[in-house]
């Protein structure tokens, strides 16, 4: 097994990954580039991971004894997703597998109310929270933000409360109260780290989120950005991470507000969708990356190559079962687009099924293309709901 201090040669190494969607899907593929083998966990036989590695464990993700069983196939250990069973990953770090990013980490970002206090007490800033006491609507502070403590992802677990008539919408689950804030831009800084403290970090993205759904649409960098603010937000991001000692790649969603001022709104321990365009516009891609960080090869460079813009292919809403692409002759016409269609086999609405990433030397003309390309594609299924 791989010690903390080690660094591994790629030929006859095997990585674990427990989850197989679209993430392990490319994780995997950025691998098999390096040399590595991948080993997945996924309760489904034909996950978009299940033609990309060399042995697909069917089970749940908080199966203790799958999970324990792939960590007995592989060299290290990661995961594509937060919803699986820390524990069971807490027992294989303490058995000697290693485990990146390390399982109390995802143990304290799984818990949104945990995460919040610890950036809190380490000085970041947060926007101004506190316990959601329903019992005397007249000492309630509005506008606030509904958050679900546990689960909440893709605008899931989210509900912003403006009057006492919005009271109804209440999530009836653990949760916690966030002042609303007037945001100017959503932003999100992904940043790897390696086995021995290296760091590096990708240029700041703007994120643009599909209106009433709250999940991301597409995304723009780099960002649009006064030079302050960006730095500001880079450093922010390096020292949440540096302060996790995290190890793999870490994507920090912040909110801007009219003034200019940064809050942190979450960490996520894993590959992110803000960092999907890093595949074709960045010398090294994120995927890429988090193998070389969680396996002590050297980190590669993150430097853009080229403006970028990054549409999401979301299942339409009105349909669900087996997808149906819409517009993809004319979307693949146009120079510097680059369509992934993640290969899942059922679509519902709103559901990540793939993303297109546009490059080019313009940045005003890739945020054209990316608006057409948003208009044209669409992925609907065989059945009407």
């Amino acid at each position: 097994m791989l010690e903390r201090s080690e660094c591994i040669k790629p030929w006859g190494v095997t990585l674990g990954i427990v989850g197989g969607g679209q993430l392990g899907k490319m994780l995997s593929q950025s691998a098999s580039k390096l040399g590595f083998e991948v080993v997945a966990l996924d309760p489904s036989p034909s996950c978009p991971v299940s033609s990309f590695c060399k042995e697909l464990i069917v089970g749940s993700l908080m199966d203790e004894e799958k999970i324990f069983e792939l960590a007995k196939k592989s060299d290290v250990v990661t995961y594509e997703i937060e919803h699986v069973n820390t524990e069971a990953l807490k027992k294989l770090e303490s058995d000697g597998y290693p485990v990146y990013p390390q399982p109390h980490i995802l143990s304290l970002i799984n818990d949104k109310l945990k995460q919040r206090v610890f950036l809190r007490l380490k000085g970041f800033p947060v926007p101004d929270f506190w316990e959601l006491d329903t019992s005397n609507v007249h000492r309630l502070r509005f506008p606030f933000v509904q958050k679900a403590q546990y689960g909440g992802y893709d605008g899931r677990g989210v509900v912003v409360v403006r009057s006492i008539e919005d009271l109804d919408k209440l999530l009836n689950c653990p949760s916690y109260a966030e002042e609303f804030v007037e945001i100017e831009k959503e932003i999100s800084v992904v940043v790897v780290r390696g086995i021995r403290g290296q760091i590096a970090v990708y240029p700041v993205v703007e994120m643009v989120f599909k209106e009433g759904a709250n999940v991301l649409e597409m995304l723009f960098s780099p960002a649009e950005l006064a030079k302050e603010i960006e730095m500001v937000a880079k450093e922010l991001a390096i020292s949440i991470v540096d302060e996790l000692d995290g190890v793999g790649v870490f994507a920090i969603e912040m909110f801007v507000t009219r003034e200019g001022k940064i809050f942190v709104n979450e960490i996520a321990p894993r590959v992110h969708n803000s960092g999907h365009h890093t595949i074709e516009s960045c010398v090294t891609s994120q995927f890429e990356q988090h193998i070389r960080a969680i396996t002590g090869l050297p980190l590669g460079s993150t430097e853009q190559i080229l403006p970028a813009a990054m549409v999401n292919l979301l299942g339409e809403p009105g349909y669900k079962g087996k997808p149906i692409l819409l517009g993809i002759e004319e979307v693949l016409k146009i120079p510097g687009v680059h369509v992934h269609f993640y290969g899942k086999k059922e679509t519902n609405p709103y559901r990540k099924m793939g993303h297109v990433t546009i490059v080019g030397k313009d940045i005003n003309e890739v945020r054209k293309i990316a608006s057409f390309v948003s208009e044209r594609l669409k992925v609907i299924g065989d059945e009407k709901i």
